[in-house]
This record gives C-alpha cells, structure tokens and sequence, in this order.
C-alpha cells in the first residue's frame, strides 16, 4: 500500500483512538494532518500532535479523511465533508449523518467491503452497537440466512465521550467517600447530581440511549433496524433493539436472539463463528467487556439453542465500542481502499 496523505478531523474519545489505530496497524502515511475547532497540541501515548483549527483550513493534498463523528447542522461531517471532497480526499465518517443515504456505502468490512467501490466521495461508519452485531452475525446470515434479529445492548459509558467516563469515575468515587465506614445496609446509594448522564450511572442503568422516536424506541434502537438492515442489504429480516447505559467504562456488550431461516445445530454455528473473519469464539469461556478493551476482534461466548424454537438461538457478543465500534472499523475501511 502506498503512503497517503492522511487528515483525522475531531480530538475527542473517537478521534484519539483514530490516532491509536493508525499507529498500532502502521498505516501507511506519508503526512498526518489532525483538524479540530482550534488550535492546540495534543499527546496521546507520549506522541505529540498539532492539532490545526478546521475553519478556513486548505485541505488540498489530503487523499483520506477520518472524521471521528460529530453530528447535526454544526458538525464536523456537514460543515466540511464536502470540502474535503472537492479537494480530492475520501471521507470516512463515524458520525450518522449520512449512514442511510442511498448513495454512500454503510461499511463493515468483515461483512461487505465489496461495497466500498461505490463510495462517491464519502464512506459511512456504522453505530458501535449495530458494527459488532453485523460482524457476529455476518457468516451466519449467510449461511442459513435470518429472518429475526432480537438485540439488547449494555452499553459503556465510553459510548457517550470522555466527560461521560469520568462522570462515571467521579460518581463512584462520591459514593464511596461518602459511604466510608458505614454499614453496608445504611449506604446512601444516589449521587447530589449527575455528573455524565441526565440521571445517575453510578450502581445504575439508564434504559434510553438517544432520543425517543417512532413507537417509543429510541434513535439508537432505530440505528440498530435501519443499519442492519442497509448493511446486510435485506429488508426482510425482523429486526428489533433494547439499548440500555450500564456503568461500565469502555466495550459494549450484547445478548442477541435470532431465528434462523434455515435449520442449523450450535456445532453448525460454531463452526462459522470460528473461521469468521476478525470474530473471535470463545464457546464456554464468558465474553467480558474487562477484557475486550483496546482490542481488535468482536468476541462471541454462551452460544446456544431456544429449547422451544427449532432454529432460534442465544448469542453474547463484545467488542471495543471505541475500536472496532468506531476507530478500528474506521481505519479498517481506509485499508481497504
């Protein structure tokens, strides 16, 4: 692979772990230009970075973009993507501004880099929840094909940014100072405030991620249907979603229910889970987000069979939400080009 000209445009939680991956993976690059709304110099790992200021900046020469996802009428992707375009560059975008768009491909690679081809100037990043889920589920859609996918997400606060991580940190440690010395029955268990989320993920879990939206799902149950449905270019497939916060800090895991169209046994499932690209089956071991961090490959464990639907089954799924949710999967994408 020859040298590009690289650009990563945003400095937050996703954006640093760009500047992680390509590192680790030693992408090829022949200049790394870094954007944010002002100018600064950032370390990450001991590597300093000039962060440049976005707005009137000349992006000429730049061959690859990774934007790290900030959304809406001010974000980063609708200000600038087309910019970046104009002056030559492939924009891989994090952000769900234009995931459902006809025209730009919405990319896993383990499941359909075929599609990247079709890119007209800018790439979609899927959602961190939908990505592991694809990358799980991809060989055995196309081996037995689905026809329903139930999911529920446990979702780390890492998904949220670095102030939501340590709105976690800083409410754990106000309950366990307050606390100190108390007898276990007589802790005070609520936080004056919260310090991350809307209401307290300290010893919590928030049932909402996003917005409410069409039949009281939320905007990221809606992701999940819509995405996975683009993804795996079948309108067919049921799909449903529940995404709940938990105080974890970083990897999201998920117990997923499908029905298969056609019959298979657990040793037919895995046995596709294990020669899956990039999917890591641990059959009796437990798929734990304490062990996934700052990791490549979406991890698969409790495999096993609906005793009461004939080609249903139960699947736990884990993954980095920064990385192979986010980062990885960005930086995947860009290798494949």
């Amino acid at each position: 692979m020859n040298p590009k000209n690289v650009a990563v445009v945003g400095v937050g939680a996703v954006g640093v772990e760009i500047l992680r991956v390509l590192k680790v993976r030693k992408f090829p690059i022949k200049n790394l230009r870094v954007f944010a709304r002002s100018a600064r110099e950032i370390d990450v790992d001991g590597v300093k970075y000039k962060v440049e200021a976005i707005e009137n900046a000349d992006f000429s020469g730049i061959e690859v973009a990774l934007f790290a996802g900030t959304e809406g009428e001010k974000g980063a992707a609708t200000q600038y993507a087309e910019k970046f375009i104009k002056a030559g560059a492939v924009v891989i975008d994090n952000g769900s501004d234009y995931r459902m768009k006809s025209d730009v491909p919405l990319i896993v690679p383990e499941v359909n880099k075929d599609k990247i081809k079709n890119h007209k100037g800018i790439i979609a990043n899927p959602n961190c929840t939908t990505i592991q889920a694809m990358a799980a589920l991809a060989g055995i859609y196309k081996a037995y094909g689905l026809e329903k996918i139930l999911l529920t997400s446990f979702q780390a606060v890492s998904g949220a940014g670095k102030n939501a991580m340590v709105g976690l940190w800083e409410e754990t440690k106000e309950l366990v100072e307050k606390n100190a010395g108390k007898d276990f029955d007589h802790i005070d268990k609520k936080v004056k405030a919260p310090k991350g989320f809307a209401h307290q993920i300290a010893f919590n879990v928030i049932p909402q991620i996003g917005d409410y939206a069409e039949d009281k799902f939320t905007s990221e149950e809606w992701k999940v249907v819509k995405e996975s449905h683009k993804i795996l270019n079948d309108h067919s497939i049921r799909v449903s979603a529940t995404c709940a916060r938990v105080p974890v800090l970083n990897c999201h895991s998920e117990a997923i229910y499908i029905t298969l169209r056609n019959k298979a046994t657990v040793a037919d499932l895995e046995a596709i889970l294990k020669k899956s690209e990039n999917v890591t089956y641990l059959g009796d071991k437990l798929a734990m987000p304490i062990d996934c961090s700052a990791t490549v490959n979406t991890y698969v464990s409790r495999l096993r069979k609906d005793p009461y639907e004939e080609k249903s089954f139960w699947l736990w799924v884990v993954a980095d939400n920064l990385w192979k949710g986010a980062a990885l999967n960005a930086v995947q994408i860009a290798e494949c080009l």
